[in-house]
């Protein structure tokens, strides 16, 4: 079974000190448009786990959903950066409410970071690899959307972010598509790998993982 197929909505927070205790979490995060919502509710495998706005920025707090009934593996949905029809006060409540979770969080023990295929490593991808480095964290970028890319476009972008990616140490990248739930086997891989030391519950999804990984 799949690790996310019992995910559920567990709760919403816009400060850290309303953060629920857990034991271990993978946080999603991206740029507004890159499809963040659209990846979680196809891994979760239900449509409207997570909400998927046409308005980019919809995502203003950050969002916990449940893995397992012992409620101490959490997938988290965070505000998505870059451009959003906000108030300055309220974007900056978020670059704040983003920047501290990341950094401080013990139990964030990994980052799925989402970004579209056709424009990959913009300026502020690059910022939050750059900034979250520093956590020694493992990070896992799914290129999104691939379907819209052919096959032969798809392994160009995947090689070329690869190559940027050198100098990242605990990076790794793969295609993704939600449409055609392209990907899907290998992000479980990742995920179940990071929760294995966490949970005697966590599957061994290591094996059979297809050429989109790293």
């Amino acid at each position: 079974m799949s690790i996310f197929q019992n995910a559920r909505f567990f709760t919403t927070v816009n400060h850290l000190k309303d953060l629920p205790p857990t034991r271990a979490e993978i946080a999603f995060v991206g740029r507004s448009n890159a499809g963040k919502s659209s990846a979680i509710n196809t891994l979760a495998n239900h449509v409207r786990l997570a909400y998927v706005s046409k308005t980019p920025g919809r995502t203003q707090h950050i969002n916990f959903f449940t893995l397992d009934k012992t409620e101490e593996c959490y997938l988290v949905d965070l505000p998505g950066y870059g451009y959003a029809e906000v108030p300055e006060a309220v974007r900056a409540h978020w670059v704040q409410l983003l920047g501290r979770y990341l950094q401080t969080r013990q139990s964030l023990i990994g980052l799925l970071m989402i970004m579209d295929v056709r424009h990959p490593l913009k300026d502020l991808d690059r910022q939050m690899l750059d900034f979250f480095r520093d956590t020694g964290k493992p990070v896992h970028i799914l290129l999104s959307k691939a379907d819209k890319l052919s096959r032969q476009e798809q392994n160009k972008s995947l090689a070329a972010v690869k190559q940027a990616l050198a100098d990242y140490p605990g990076v790794s990248v793969q295609l993704f598509s939600s449409l055609k739930k392209q990907g899907v086997e290998t992000v479980e891989g990742v995920v179940g790998a990071w929760l294995a030391p966490y949970t005697a519950a966590a599957p061994d999804l290591l094996e059979g993982l297809d050429d989109d990984g790293a």
